[in-house]
């Protein structure tokens, strides 16, 4: 039996603890999370209900969990798989043999974020001879490019798009472009609200200028093509589209591997050169890295080759129908409740919604949403864009659609009579005037109690209910919801020095 005043609370014991208690206390602190399973998960995960599909991708993580991806030459499984993966990406998104794009190459990275900091490294050091070099990205462009600029000291210019279409203009694309743009970027779909952006406009503007077009297809370059196949009208994104010259796909996503998975792939090899990092001037092992990391453990690339080999082509394809019929279903039941409408009709795998004037207040119908077993996604407000609830929709939910529209229609209506969240006045009248240089520890400590969340030495456990914390954030500007943000997750994460005993 474990102690539930030790349960978690330090990792080194003095003597160690059985591999059984370890493992419960793994178990038990998992239990304290949100549900990866069983289509109530809206965000961060992506299941698609197959049974026995964990047991397999379990198992090719442990074959090959102490592989490192270092030497290819030592681990050549390492390197077969990781080719496989490459191969199946290119072809899904139109590159290959036969094809208008036969010499797409690419590299396996841990994620999106990843893929998108190399796009924006690759294209950066393809330009040696620009001193400040800029990368163009529409507002809706996921935050990871801004995450690269910041990284990567790259100057990131934003063009706003339609509050209407959710789109960004080709024509204030072409402006946007300069001569230190190393590149110009679009989304496939966009995360926020699930739409494609005009790619082929957008790539073709690019190319007329010389610069690289990079296609963020993190979140829907999986799926967009399969649902192309069932018939929706997906606009061209891929390969097949002039002027793209890199995109990014995650198989963590809607190839249904487990995480943390992607495939960064260039139109050819010329364009993938300049990611490589290669290092000789040391008396140690000749340093050659195609991603930011130089240890790379093979479990997640052994998973993702088992689960791509035992689903399929025609197992993904069925997985998009079954999604594509979720989607529909859960947009009717947000057309159906008075006070919500869609943001986007969908076109990929996202149902995002807000709401209409006098409709509920979004942030307190999270909660409500919560309470009845629905874990969503809430959007801050931003520039001309109303707040928003997001809802990714996997394979895994189309069994509980037929449950989404009573408990949305209920929630609104207890939303509705408990009226819209407000802060306590000492909090409301602090964002109007701080700044994020003014948020001292004391200040910080003081908002993160008023909100529930603790304060001084240790935050504590967060509230059941998170509107009025959403609620200050979207009332803050950007630059101090970030730094609100950060200070708020530090008071989380502190380290924990106890023995574990």
């Amino acid at each position: 039996m474990i102690d539930e005043n030790t349960l978690g609370a330090g990792a080194l014991s003095r003597d160690g603890v059985s591999a059984e208690q370890a493992l419960d206390e793994v178990r038990r602190l998992r239990a304290g999370d949100r549900p990866t399973h069983g289509g109530r998960l809206f965000a961060y995960v992506y299941d698609p209900a197959v049974p026995g599909l964990d047991d397999l991708t379990a198992a090719a993580h442990s074959e090959s969990a102490h592989v490192n991806g270092l030497d290819p030459t030592a681990f050549p499984s390492l390197l077969a798989m990781e080719n496989a993966l490459v191969g199946a990406a290119g072809r899904v998104l139109g590159g290959g043999p036969g094809t208008t794009a036969p010499d797409v190459v690419g590299s396996v990275t841990s994620g999106g974020t990843e893929s998108l900091i190399l796009a924006v490294k690759a294209a950066r050091d393809a330009h040696p001879e620009i001193a400040a070099p800029r990368i163009v990205v529409p507002s809706t462009a996921h935050a990871a490019f801004a995450k690269a600029a910041h990284y990567l000291r790259v100057a990131l210019d934003v063009v706003p798009v339609s509050p209407d279409t959710l789109r960004p203009e080709p024509a204030a694309m072409a402006a946007a472009i300069g001569p230190d743009t190393v590149l110009v970027a679009c989304s496939a779909p966009s995360y926020a609200h699930g739409v494609v952006d005009p790619v082929t406009e957008i790539a073709a503007v690019a190319a007329e200028a010389g610069v690289r077009c990079h296609v963020d297809a993190c979140f829907g370059g999986w799926s967009l093509p399969y649902l192309r196949r069932l018939g929706e009208p997906v606009p061209a994104f891929d390969f097949t589209v002039p002027g793209v010259t890199s995109i990014s796909v995650d198989l963590h996503k809607y190839a249904y591997a487990p995480k943390g998975v992607s495939v960064l792939l260039h139109r050819d090899a010329a364009g993938r050169a300049p990611q490589y990092f290669a290092y000789a001037d040391w008396p140690g092992y000749t340093m050659i890295n195609p991603v930011i990391a130089s240890t790379r453990s093979g479990g997640p690339i052994a998973a993702a080759y088992a689960t791509l080999r035992h689903l399929g082509d025609a197992g993904y394809l069925r997985l998009a129908a079954t999604t594509r019929d979720a989607v529909a279903a859960l947009a009717d039941a947000v057309r159906a409740v008075d006070g919500l409408r869609l943001m986007a009709e969908p076109e990929s795998t996202v149902v995002c919604f807000t709401a209409t004037e006098g409709g509920p207040d979004l942030f307190v119908l999270v909660d409500e949403l919560t309470a009845r077993g629905w874990h969503t996604q809430p959007q801050l407000s931003y520039g001309d864009l109303p707040a928003s609830v997001h809802l990714t929709v996997t394979a895994s939910v189309a069994p509980r659609v037929a449950e989404f529209g009573p408990d949305l229609a209920a929630a609104v209506a207890a939303t509705q009579a408990s009226g819209p969240v407000r802060l306590p006045a000492e909090v409301a009248s602090l964002v109007g005037v701080l700044t994020p240089e003014a948020l001292t520890p004391e200040v910080v400590a003081g908002l993160a109690a008023g909100l529930g969340l603790g304060g001084g030495d240790s935050a504590g456990p967060l509230p059941d209910r998170m509107a009025v914390v959403n609620t200050l954030l979207d009332a803050a500007p950007s630059a101090l919801r970030e730094r609100l943000l950060v200070e708020f997750v530090g008071l989380l994460q502190r380290p924990d020095w106890s023995s574990g005993e």
